[in-house]
């Protein structure tokens, strides 16, 4: 039987120092075989390119690293993925998907456009929500109170 290890932690931390670099603080792991493979936090300001949400950038390079399909992956990530990042999501073929908070707002997942749900969505990763959405989602709470 194999032990469940949780990686949230370390998204959380990635969430953090995107806060500090002045982005909005979502952080995300990819992992395979209990392994890091990578990890990373938002960096939309900081690469002036709006599609470089956390979940994008760590399937980007592990898919560089690995190949073009995460079939063995499992993906952690602070916040409810987007659209768009739940179609790469689906594209990469990322077996689970564990997020923390919630978004009622801008989510794709079990919010919004339910991306996994649509028809012409080819792969549905198995998705476990909520781990860790007290501090996932304090974390947004407080850095989007600086802002206002």
């Amino acid at each position: 039987m194999s032990h469940f290890t949780s990686f949230m932690d370390i998204a959380l931390k990635e969430a953090q120092a995107a806060a500090k670099r002045g982005e909005v603080p979502v952080g995300a792991v990819i992992v395979k075989n209990n392994r890091i493979i990578t990890q990373a936090g938002n960096r939309t300001r900081e690469q002036a390119d709006p599609t470089a949400h956390a979940e994008m950038l760590v399937v980007r390079e592990a898919c560089a690293k690995l190949g073009e399909r995460l079939p063995e992956c499992d993906l952690y990530v602070t916040l409810e993925p987007c659209p768009m990042c739940a179609a790469a999501i689906s594209f990469a073929r990322i077996r689970r998907l564990y997020y923390g908070a919630s978004d009622p707002k801008s989510g794709g997942v079990e919010q919004g456009a339910r991306i996994f749900s649509q028809p012409q969505c080819h792969h549905r990763p198995e998705i476990y929500d909520g781990l860790q959405e007290a501090a996932a989602a304090a974390l947004l709470t407080q850095f989007f109170a600086k802002r206002r």
